[in-house]
């Protein structure tokens, strides 16, 4: 008993490690790869979770993400170059607004199948492009990342922390494969893009602006596009490693806790990135309907703040928008979301 007991005292201080350094600890955001990779480690060890079937899954499980980023980002590399063409065209066709609508929502859906990162990349592309007012930019990428980071929750390939729930909830009782997600949190996903798209094309600027606007900070290179995916790859293998460790804690307290409870607590998202915290509240003995609603939470208050998720982090960056700007105008959207959703979840699960 008093093992367990040192067991479980452990892990609650790896837990409050991982999710209070990267937020307090510049260097360890900088390089936090590597942090989780070591919490990771440090988990399993203290829960003595080794096994070789973790190993094979730490191995494996991040190869289809980081194939898909890699594959996806030498793609856009290639065709990066005929953006303006191709944005020029639907500008003239259906006018600013309805090409808003329709790359918001391009960019949400397909971010489940050529991930989160690239979407974020070709976002930061088209914003450079675009050329208009600076405020109403930050306005459509904070929206933009919004529905990206819904959306790319539907399938493993889309972002980590879709790929993390799929790796804890492969075996019985959920039995979780490719499109699971899809199936689970998809009717909620979809109508909220659609939404988040069509409330980002309300207000078009009625000009262009090019003495104030955004724009990229580099190009991409074929260096760049191999480190992203090596540093994905080792990221999805340390939340699988930390995933594991942290089971007990997840299985014995996080189950118990009253699932309007977990949708809330989530808000926490906003400041941590919702991967690491999906990998350590995600647990097997969860119905379906806490999982839906614990996800939900996640993937909402994740756009909140810039180090939410990782189309907040890869946009911000790349067109240097500052946290006070981003707080702005996602904080008020957010916490609107978060009550709709709310609202819905309750009346129908």
């Amino acid at each position: 008993m008093n093992s367990e007991y040192l067991i479980i005292a452990g892990l609650a201080v790896i837990m409050i490690l991982t999710l209070a350094l990267p937020f307090s600890v510049k260097k360890i955001e900088e390089e936090l790869e590597i942090f989780l990779f070591l919490m990771g480690i440090s988990a399993v060890t203290i829960s003595r979770k080794w096994s070789w079937r973790l190993v094979k899954e730490s191995l494996t499980e991040p190869i289809g993400i980081s194939l898909a980023v890699l594959i996806t980002g030498l793609i856009f590399k290639g065709i990066r170059r005929h953006l303006k063409a191709w944005l020029n065209r639907l500008i003239a066709k259906i006018g600013l607004p309805g090409t808003i609508f329709i790359v918001i929502c391009f960019l949400g859906l397909g971010s489940s199948v050529f991930t989160a990162i690239i979407s974020s990349l070709i976002l930061a592309e088209i914003i450079t492009i675009l050329k208009l007012d600076r405020k109403y930019e930050v306005s459509v990428v904070i929206y933009a990342c919004f529905a990206i980071g819904l959306g790319a929750a539907l399938t493993p390939l889309g972002e980590p922390l879709s790929t993390i729930a799929i790796a804890k909830l492969k075996y019985p009782p959920h039995d979780a494969g490719f499109f699971y997600l899809l199936k689970l949190i998809g009717i909620w996903v979809v109508p909220g893009v659609l939404f988040i798209a069509f409330f980002a094309s309300l207000k078009t600027p009625s000009s262009a602006n090019t003495s104030r606007t955004l724009g990229e900070d580099a190009v991409e290179t074929t260096y760049t596009v191999f480190l992203r995916t090596l540093k994905i790859f080792v990221f999805v293998m340390a939340l699988i490693f930390l995933g594991t460790g942290l089971a007990p804690i997840a299985e014995n307290y996080l189950v118990k806790i009253p699932t309007w409870t977990l949708y809330w607590a989530n808000a926490i998202s906003a400041i941590l990135d919702n991967a690491t915290l999906a990998a350590a509240e995600i647990a097997p003995s969860m119905s379906a309907d806490q999982i839906a609603f614990l996800l939900m939470g996640l993937l909402i208050s994740g756009g909140m703040l810039i180090p939410g998720n990782i189309p907040n982090i890869v946009s911000a960056s790349k067109l240097s928008i500052k946290s006070s700007e981003w707080a702005k105008i996602a904080v008020p959207f957010g916490t609107i979301l978060m009550i709709v959703y709310f609202v819905l979840l309750m009346m129908f699960l």
